[in-house]
């Protein structure tokens, strides 16, 4: 089969620059590198539903913004197979049968289920559909056979999960179904890009974003109101890198190059960093930089984004197309599925012969 790629978001909303380093930079580079026989990205509107049932309109509004991301960001169709989740309905199918080899307690245990089930206050009343989330998610895995799977480091968990389910269910019933391995960002800075209050996840919901088409003046309102160091009062106090969302951001996009373009009096980040750490260096100044570097990054997605948004029949057309081709792989693999769980009961002839003899000789 070789060796593939899946990975996808959920449609809740614009994307931001916390998945662009932590997957979307990864994702462009891993299809330009052109090492996997195939790279499916998919637009998880299914699972964005576990908990906005009462909210379809914004799942169904996102799915285009989603689209329009991936594409500004320079995935291309050329190389990438696009799809939407619930187009797919042997996803479901294969979620069902994966739902019998794991317990309830076992999803439980799962971290990333409990951080988000705290997050949404969903303690007292968990929707079953957002409950059985890892499930879901390994389905869209394993449908597709993905040898690889780029994510933040929030998501080891439910791609452990993964892994064990493809255990058991190769253990029942013959070797399908192929175990995922996870790439991270290999920047430590991207594994989990904090929003711009300095809270720990920067979060749709929390308002603390930066999105890839905000413009120029939004990125640079926000970056001004950014998250530095409290006890940093004056210019000339030392200041605390660590845990300065400034710096976490320098660290996630800049280079060495950029200084040399933006702020020539260092060489590189190390050395502006050693001055902020012993004093006499502003904040206004580091993120004055900052906002260069963002835009540097961000002209050329906006750019991207407004061309393709001159032409959204053409967008939904990738969408289509790319679905298309993702649902006859899907066919194939739960051929497979059945097959080995012995549930293909119209093209097993072997079983027709059996129960014609079974039934003869009564």
């Amino acid at each position: 089969m070789g060796k593939i790629i899946l990975t996808g978001d959920r449609p809740t909303g614009k994307l931001h620059l916390g998945h662009y380093v932590g997957s979307l930079r990864g994702r462009v580079e891993l299809q330009n590198e052109g090492d996997y026989d195939r790279m499916f990205v998919f637009i998880a509107d299914v699972q964005a539903l576990t908990d906005n049932a009462d909210n379809p309109e914004k799942i169904r509004q996102s799915i285009m913004e989603v689209a329009l991301d991936y594409l500004s960001v320079g995935l291309s169709p050329d190389k990438v197979t696009f799809f939407i989740q619930s187009q797919i309905t042997e996803l479901s199918e294969l979620t069902q049968y994966l739902m019998n080899l794991v317990t309830v307690s076992r999803l439980q245990r799962n971290p990333t289920v409990k951080t988000e089930i705290k997050m949404r206050n969903f303690e007292a009343n968990i929707p079953v559909g957002f409950f059985c989330y890892p499930i879901s998610q390994a389905a869209d895995i394993t449908l597709f056979k993905a040898t690889t799977v780029p994510v933040g480091e929030d998501q080891k968990p439910m791609l452990e999960q993964t892994r064990e389910l493809v255990r058991s269910f190769n253990n029942v019933y013959g070797e399908v179904l192929v175990e995922p391995n996870i790439l991270l960002p290999k920047n430590q800075a991207c594994l989990r890009l904090p929003g711009t209050d300095g809270k720990a996840k920067m979060s749709k919901s929390l308002g603390n974003c930066i999105y890839l088409s905000d413009d120029k003046k939004e990125v640079e309102r926000k970056v001004k109101s950014m998250y530095t160091d409290p006890e940093h009062l004056n210019i000339e106090d030392p200041g605390h890198v660590e845990g300065n969302c400034v710096f976490t951001y320098l660290d996630a996009f800049c280079k060495d190059e950029d200084f040399t373009e933006f702020l020539p009096e260092y060489k590189n980040l190390d050395e502006m960093k050693e001055h902020y750490r012993r004093g006499g260096l502003g904040d206004m100044k580091c993120k004055k930089l900052l906002m260069k570097v963002l835009e540097k990054e961000l002209a050329p997605i906006r750019e991207r984004r407004h061309q393709y948004e001159q032409n959204i029949p053409e967008v939904l057309d990738i969408l289509k197309q790319g679905t298309a081709s993702a649902r006859t792989f899907a066919q194939q693999t739960m051929d497979e599925v059945r097959k080995a769980m012995s549930i293909n009961y119209f093209e097993d002839t072997e079983w027709l012969a059996q129960q014609q003899r079974r039934f003869a000789a009564e």
